[in-house]
């Protein structure tokens, strides 16, 4: 699986994956679990059919926004959060903390 390397990925390629509500639920349910560091697909439970899922997957896998790696069958997910975090210091944060206000305002929008 191709993935751009820290130096590719591009600001404008991460907020449009971001803005997404199913991609932008991936990443709260990474972002949730980081002490586990990955996640199989079959964790998330997005109500899209399997191939839109895959769709999601790669849009945020070829923006930087995850890194994916086989483990055995299972297709793994982790947020690249080094990554985002050295390049666009405090935005996945301020994203994350702003999808958080937005569910507490409006109801849980992840789908």
């Amino acid at each position: 699986m191709e993935h751009p390397r820290r130096e590719a990925i591009r600001l404008e390629d991460v907020l449009h994956a971001l803005s997404d509500p199913m991609r932008m639920r991936v990443v709260r349910t990474l972002a949730e679990e980081e002490e586990t560091c990955e996640l199989s697909c079959s964790v998330f439970d997005l109500p899209v059919s399997k191939s839109t899922t895959t769709h999601h997957f790669r849009v945020l896998r070829e923006c930087g926004v995850i890194h994916q790696i086989y483990r055995g069958t299972a297709k793994m997910n982790a947020l690249r959060r080094a990554d985002l975090d050295a390049l666009f210091p405090g935005l996945l944060d301020s994203v994350l903390a702003a999808a958080a206000l937005q569910e507490g305002r409006l109801g849980d929008d992840r789908g």
